[in-house]
């Protein structure tokens, strides 16, 4: 499930794309020229020594061309804003490292704390006896800001900074209508809350870091800005719920994340909220250093449709801000289009089913309810369902529902079998469909790290209590607990610590039984009360082969890994040996002792015959024992680069704004260009490229079209191309630009 605003069902794509050769298509002309004095605006990695002399060059000789911010504890290097051609030139002429455009940020426990072990673990004591509860741990919260004046949050409000507006006062963006936020104070909640709800750390002080603003938008080189602010005030670990769609280890946040990590810091980060397909996760959540968290389901009870004697159950997925779905009779249901129709369907006492699209979620429902509906469901227009929210708290539930789900409810009503029953059901530990999924591209390294509740937290928000979800929710969970971890061992180092939560993760079994992938919960949901006491370290806590080719002969792939006897006592250890596997050799340690307080470096040998094996993402766990205690280690390695296309995930639909329309294609290995080419259907005559770009990094790709600028009218034929390392894949397809506006039909 991807989150993503409201896109209209009636205009989105209704196909499955197709291979090019399909069609025979007329040459397509080159791609546009780039506006060389158009301005633009890069982060930029300098060497060391060159530092100085670029930023004296750039005084000198480039007038066009502002430096915004300058890093100095992440790496060296700073941000600026100026002519495309004057920044080209600069880093043509100088000693740059790195540079890559700012990308955009966007935000992205009553329950949930106990189940972790959060209020199991209060009742224990660190080295100095006093209750593990976060106090004297110092954890920065980098988001939209911090409502320091909530009751219950007021007391571990330690300071911050605001790197939106540049002052020392990092509250939530409040008095601008539409824009103001929550989600930092939310994320602070969950993780020290100390009032009327609890977090995991209640005694932790929270050092709030605005990079976020208005509407919780912000840029990388605030993000990054944050990150060094951080490690000035030496804080012991931060949460950063935010994130890109950049699968790329070497974007400059997932720098940063690595560099505060070697100061000393836990750094925590979510995965992001692109899931359920592979390789979605984002920066910062492709750290190599950081914990990377994705979003399991907390003990809870979701409703469940029913139609008639249909054999088929609907999830409903109730909206943020929503009261509760509770629903106990039979109820008809019926359709009401989009919800802008001028003549409104008769739905009193009726639950009503509209399409996403055109307007709010929020005007949906309170028509909805003005016409005497009992209950409103909103179905998606893209593949999958989706998570939205609702500006004002109505007395009807509102949720949503899957695009496949919205469109059988429509058959079956116009069947006439249109009476619905609720039914409930209490489910735990399941990965939340919209969770990012690995792995990390050109590493391949295995992400998520773990997973955590991230499905309906309620949490502080100002001037009150909201539920929310995410893996946004999740990565708070895992900083609560790393504050703890902290606490009690002040001496662990953020690679001891993540160690930790991740050996002694749970593993999670899917709906049908079956282990998740390693890439999909990484080692796990986190078990607070079993990292505390946890006598052994392994890390790394996973680990990958990379990536091998058809015609590598034999290949022998070496890993180092610490044990580490954190014990009063010597330990002994021992390899459970793996399932025999046609083409892969395991060579694992022979059972081997470790001294208390002592540490051992083993090599894990894996020989791989990858003709034998066959191509893929090829995944396990392997099993350490010691005593009564059994550690997994997840491992994956690749065969041949993965069998996808080099775009993936096309779609495109109107937007909640008249004349705005959306799309998003991901890119799993970026791009050297890519183009939307529309061609006339009926002729196959080039019209004009809906859009395009070049040297895209890998990940999604989300951009709005102004239909009416663009002049774009009726239904055209698409080809969108991508071209990589000298391949290019290209998908076709229908796009419809349909003049229904908001209003009429």
């Amino acid at each position: 499930m991807r989150i993503l605003p409201a896109i209209c069902m009636c205009l989105i794509l209704l196909f499955s794309p197709i291979p090019a050769h399909a069609h025979r298509f007329p040459d397509r002309p080159p791609l546009p020229e780039l506006d060389m004095d158009e301005m633009a605006h890069e982060i930029i990695i300098t060497e060391d020594n060159q530092f100085d002399l670029i930023v004296e060059k750039i005084k000198r000789n480039y007038s066009s061309i502002k430096i915004n911010h300058i890093y100095k504890h992440v790496f060296p290097g700073f941000s600026v804003t100026g002519k495309r051609k004057d920044i080209q030139k600069l880093k043509a002429e100088t000693g740059i490292q790195h540079s890559s455009p700012v990308a955009t940020y966007q935000v992205s426990v009553e329950e949930s704390v106990p189940f972790i072990g959060g209020n199991e673990i209060r009742s224990h004591f660190d080295k100095r006896d006093h209750r593990l509860t976060g106090k004297g741990v110092k954890v920065g919260v980098i988001d939209t800001g911090v409502d320091y004046t909530h009751p219950d949050l007021r007391m571990n409000y330690k300071g911050g900074y605001d790197l939106v507006d540049g002052d020392d006062d990092p509250m939530e963006t409040k008095g601008i209508a539409g824009r103001n936020t929550s989600h930092g104070t939310h994320v602070a909640g969950i993780i020290a809350a100390n009032g009327k709800i609890k977090g995991v750390a209640p005694e932790a002080d929270i050092i709030g870091y605005r990079a976020l603003g208005p509407g919780g938008m912000g840029t990388s080189e605030q993000v990054i800005a944050a990150i060094d602010k951080a490690i000035e005030d030496k804080v012991d670990v931060i949460n950063l719920s935010l994130g890109n769609t950049i699968n790329g280890p070497d974007w400059p946040t997932s720098l940063a994340l690595d560099k505060a990590t070697e100061e000393g810091i836990v750094a925590v980060t979510s995965s992001g909220n692109s899931g359920p397909m592979v390789w979605t996760v984002g920066s910062p959540g492709t750290s190599s250093k950081a914990i990377s968290v994705g979003a399991s389901t907390p003990p809870m009870t979701l409703p469940y449709l029913t139609v008639g004697f249909a054999d088929r159950k609907i999830q409903l997925q109730p909206l943020q801000g929503s009261i509760p779905w509770k629903l106990q009779k039979k109820y008809e249901i019926a359709k009401a289009g989009i919800g802008t129709e001028t003549e409104f369907p008769k739905i009193k006492n009726k639950i009503v089913l509209m399409e996403r699209g055109e307007i709010t979620f929020t005007q949906k429902a309170v028509r909805a309810y003005e016409s005497g509906a009992i209950a409103v469901l909103i179905y998606n227009n893209t593949d999958g369902n989706f998570s939205g929210s609702l500006e004002k708290e109505l007395p009807i539930p509102v949720a949503s529902l899957s695009k496949a789900d919205g469109e059988w409810l429509k058959k079956q009503i116009k069947m006439k079998n249109n009476v619905v029953s609720t039914s409930y059901q209490r489910i735990k530990d399941t990965i939340a469909e919209f969770s990012s999924r690995g792995p990390v591209t050109h590493t391949w390294a295995i992400k998520p790290d773990v997973v955590a509740p991230g499905v309906a937290i309620d949490s502080t928000i100002p001037n009150g209590y909201q539920e929310m979800q995410g893996t946004s929710m999740a990565a708070p969970h895992v900083a609560g607990a790393s504050a703890i971890l902290k606490q009690a061992h002040p001496d662990w180092t953020p690679e001891q610590i993540k160690a930790a939560l991740m050996n002694t993760a749970r593993l999670l079994n899917n709906e049908e039984g079956n282990l998740y992938k390693p890439y999909e919960q990484g080692a796990g949901r986190i078990q607070l009360h079993e990292a505390i006491h946890s006598e052994t370290l392994i890390y790394p806590g996973s680990f990958s082969a990379g990536l091998l080719h058809h015609q590598d002969r034999r290949t022998k792939k070496r890993i180092r890994v610490t044990v580490d006897n954190q014990s009063d006592e010597e330990k002994r250890y021992s390899f459970e040996v793996p399932d025999n596997m046609k083409g892969v050799q395991w060579d694992l340690p022979i059972p081997f002792s470790i001294k208390p307080k002592q540490k051992k470096i083993i090599t894990i040998g894996l020989d791989i015959t990858p003709n034998i094996i066959g191509s893929g993402l090829h995944h396990g766990n392997l099993f350490l024992k010691e005593g009564k205690n059994r550690y997994h280690i997840p491992y994956m390695y690749v065969i041949e680069e993965p069998d996808y296309p080099r775009i993936m995930g096309f779609q495109f639909g109107k937007d909640d704004k008249e004349d705005i329309f959306r799309y998003e294609l991901y890119l799993p290995g970026g791009a050297e260009e890519y183009g939307i080419v529309l061609y006339d259907p009926d002729t196959l005559r080039f019209v004009t490229f809906l859009d395009w770009d070049r040297n895209v990094a890998r990940g999604l790709v989300e951009r709005k079209v102004n239909r009416k600028e663009r002049k774009l009218r009726g239904v055209f034929k698409a080809v969108i191309y991508v071209k990589k390392a000298g391949k290019e894949d290209i998908l076709e397809t229908e796009i419809s630009f349909e003049d229904t506006m908001v209003g009429s039909h």
